[in-house]
């Protein structure tokens, strides 16, 4: 098993300047002697727009040792009531047992739900911490508390005698890092999909535990997959003797009527039975595609965690010598959820900005202020909502004046189509301009522990032809811009073409005088 040192010395680090308040713990205990305690972790006090990652030591957990057979996240209002996912949402949640990654939460809200007999050891002695990035759609703020409801064998209860313990293998295909994420450009990949990292297995973002070499006997009990909009599938193969088999596909079951492009997904987790022995020497790895064909996917991810026995069960196959006896799919992990019913994508009012005239053709400077866009911005009115103006091979600059040290809020510029001017929701505006560009998140973080691209200014690539290009922030989807490319001057296009002539009639001089010289 892959050490995780690094990342835990990193968060240890950084949980020292941090702490969080505990609310406390609701339970009620069933006859079977099996407890369901909900925790709420904050509050915590989300800023107008953020979308960092935060990390706090955790106390809100049991106070006998035991087993956590059930793992089920949320974000909650302090009234109990659960955020729109277009409003605010938590990007992702893990909680560190002992500098481990053990229990996840995305967007899409996967629970982890054990085979009866099976469960995560669980003493007091345990250091927990919340490692968090709650993503603030909005420019208001606001408080949210995380909670997570478990069900919890205490050590006291007649059940704790048949349990088998189980931990955490960490299967992650940019990880392990504070932000293991990867981009999944529209038009890459192969007939619309793009598979992390097997199209591009020398990406820089592909991470250690993409692959897992195992060291003893080891049974998989459960496992579901984590993506971000756009995803397809993850999967979990293994090798033995230059022979692969498919272990398990955690399907992405999309509620959303537009398709693969939203939040409105359930993962499929593996049923009950499901069982994998393992033996030394086998290696497993884990796998991520996107669709690829309508849209761009900026800072992906494809994560698995697996729920596993060490040492040799007494149940489960060998999937190399029994095969077909181990499913390798699943069901949804959950129905659709109502806070994705705002898909967006109606009217709204703003100007389609292909119809707009040009702005001010001496501004190559954008200034992102009080979240707008200032010039293009498609919400102003006047001479400030025209589309920013740049003649063609020459850049136009965007820096965000929302990443100072007292706000720190990151904004993107990123391509959509055109008008990109309708009603803000989990499935518009999308990244699906026909020419693919995007900032990165300008704002700064601290090294390692950011989304931020640790930068506030970016430029337009040169090489894009005359037209109106379309943009939105991927953090802030409700803001909107265009920039307009002009065609050159008459004079530079005399300039140019004169150069041309030059250059070609200095080739052929060149060509004769090889010529003779031969």
């Amino acid at each position: 098993m892959r050490s995780h040192r690094p990342l835990t010395l990193a968060l240890l680090c950084a949980a020292a300047l941090l702490g969080a308040t505990a609310a406390p713990a609701a339970a009620t205990t069933t006859g079977a002697g099996v407890q369901t305690i909900k925790y709420r972790f904050g509050p915590l006090h989300i800023a107008p727009g953020q979308n960092t990652i935060d990390i706090a030591p955790n106390r809100l957990r049991p106070d006998v040792p035991g087993y956590i057979t059930k793992f089920e996240p949320n974000l909650e209002y302090a009234d109990g009531k659960i955020p729109r996912v277009d409003v605010i949402h938590l990007h992702h949640g893990v909680w560190i047992v002992n500098g481990a990654p053990t229990f996840a939460a995305g967007e899409e809200k996967t629970a982890v739900d054990l085979p009866t007999g099976y469960g995560f050891r669980y003493t007091p002695d345990q250091t927990w911490l919340m490692n968090y990035m709650i993503h603030n759609l909005t420019p208001s703020p606001d408080t949210v508390y995380i909670t997570y409801t478990i069900d919890f064998v205490p050590d006291s209860s007649p059940v704790a005698g048949t349990m088998t313990g189980v931990h955490t293998q960490w299967m992650d295909v940019a990880g392990i890092r504070s932000y293991p994420v990867f981009d999944a450009l529209k038009g890459s990949g192969k007939d619309g999909v793009y598979t992390f990292p097997d199209d591009t297995p020398r990406s820089p973002a592909r991470g250690s535990a993409q692959t897992w070499r195992i060291t003893q006997p080891t049974t998989l009990v459960q496992t579901a997959g984590h993506l971000h909009p756009g995803g397809l599938d993850t999967w979990l193969d293994a090798t033995r003797d230059g022979k692969t088999v498919r272990l398990f596909t955690s399907h992405a079951k999309y509620f959303e009527p537009a398709g693969a492009v939203s939040w409105d997904v359930a993962m499929t987790v593996t049923p009950p039975e499901w069982r994998v022995k393992l033996q030394p020497g086998d290696v497993v790895t884990v796998h991520g595609s996107y669709d690829v064909s309508k849209a761009s996917w900026y800072e992906s991810m494809a994560i698995m965690p697996v729920a596993i026995q060490d040492g040799i069960g007494t149940a489960g196959y060998d999937p190399f010598t029994e095969p077909g006896k181990i499913p390798t799919t699943g069901q949804p992990g959950h129905g659709h959820l109502a806070e994705n019913d705002n898909h967006g994508g109606g009217p709204l009012g703003l100007p389609d900005p292909r119809k707009q005239l040009d702005g001010p053709v001496a501004r190559t400077q954008v200034t992102i202020d009080g979240f707008v866009y200032g010039q293009g911005d498609l919400s102003l009115t006047g001479m400030l909502g025209r589309p920013a103006v740049v003649q063609q091979g020459k850049r136009l600059t965007f820096t965000n004046a929302d990443a100072n040290p007292k706000d720190n809020v990151f904004h993107t510029i990123t391509a959509c189509r055109a008008p990109c001017n309708r009603a803000t929701g989990i499935a518009y505006p999308l990244a699906d301009g026909p020419v693919t560009f995007d900032s990165g998140e300008l704002g700064f973080g601290p090294a390692y522990m950011t989304a931020a691209a640790n930068r506030d200014t970016w430029q337009t690539p040169a090489s894009l032809k005359p037209g109106t290009y379309t943009y939105f922030c991927r953090i802030h989807p409700f803001m909107r811009g265009a920039f307009r490319v002009t065609p050159p001057s008459a004079a530079k296009r005399k300039r140019a073409a004169a150069h041309g002539k030059k250059r070609a009639a200095d080739k052929k001089r060149a060509a004769a005088t090889a010529a003779a010289s031969a």
